[in-house]
């Protein structure tokens, strides 16, 4: 592997993780107080100790113009680990080991790798495989439901985040939907189906080899 790149971070996941969406004209019954709301996510994400499900993503500009769709499939097992496949259109591979974070791009033979810091960890995916306690002190979590579905609205307390509005969607116990917006205006739904909770996850599903020939780029913190 060409071990010839170092730079400054840059946003973990753009397009890989383009987890961009936002506030839907879903209506909402009345909201629950923010510490109400932060317990019954509490409840909800407590039990979740690994998921693994196929994700269906569209990202959408301000105007709700679609400019990228996406599928592929999903593993998570706490703490800090995460492996994210996209299939189609393009091949690209996330994969968090709990120390550090590989994005990989088979097409042009290049990897970048950084290590496990707060900016990293509170992108949404990596976020659903930490600590409920971090979560539930890092933002205020607001509870609303839809159509019998339990929806929890995260917004960051720091401004040092990736996006500004985080929905998860819960069909019962289970997250099927994951909505969010950034900064820019940019919008991205991810559907989950064909989900497993807490089965077993072979553990070298989050080991990440890099292949031979690769042009590695590492990111400081």
């Amino acid at each position: 592997m060409r071990d010839t790149h170092t730079k400054r971070p840059s946003s973990i996941g753009a397009p890989q993780l383009a987890f961009a969406a936002s506030a839907l004209g879903l209506t909402f019954g009345a909201p629950a107080w923010a510490d109400d709301a932060a317990e019954r996510l509490t409840e909800r994400l407590d039990p979740l100790e690994r998921y693994q499900a196929a994700f269906e993503q569209q990202i959408l500009d301000g105007s709700g113009e679609r400019l990228q769709s996406a599928r592929g499939e999903m593993w998570l097992s706490r703490p800090g680990m995460l492996r994210w496949e996209v299939e189609a259109p393009y091949s690209q591979t996330v994969v968090s080991d709990g120390d550090d974070v590989y994005m990989y791009d088979p097409d042009l033979e290049q990897v970048t790798v950084q290590e496990m810091d707060d900016r990293v960890t509170h992108t949404p995916a990596l976020l659903l495989s930490g600590s409920v306690d971090d979560l539930t002190e890092s933002y205020e979590v607001f509870y609303e439901q839809d159509g019998g579905e339990d929806v929890f609205t995260l917004v960051p307390i720091s401004a040092d985040t990736l996006f500004e509005e985080l929905s998860m969607v819960f069909d019962a116990d289970t997250l099927t939907e994951l909505w969010m917006m950034d900064s820019t205006g940019q919008r991205t739904a991810i559907t989950f189906s064909n989900i497993t909770l807490n089965g077993e996850i072979a553990a070298d599903m989050f080991d990440f080899e890099i292949p031979e020939g690769t042009d590695v780029i590492r990111e400081e913190l």
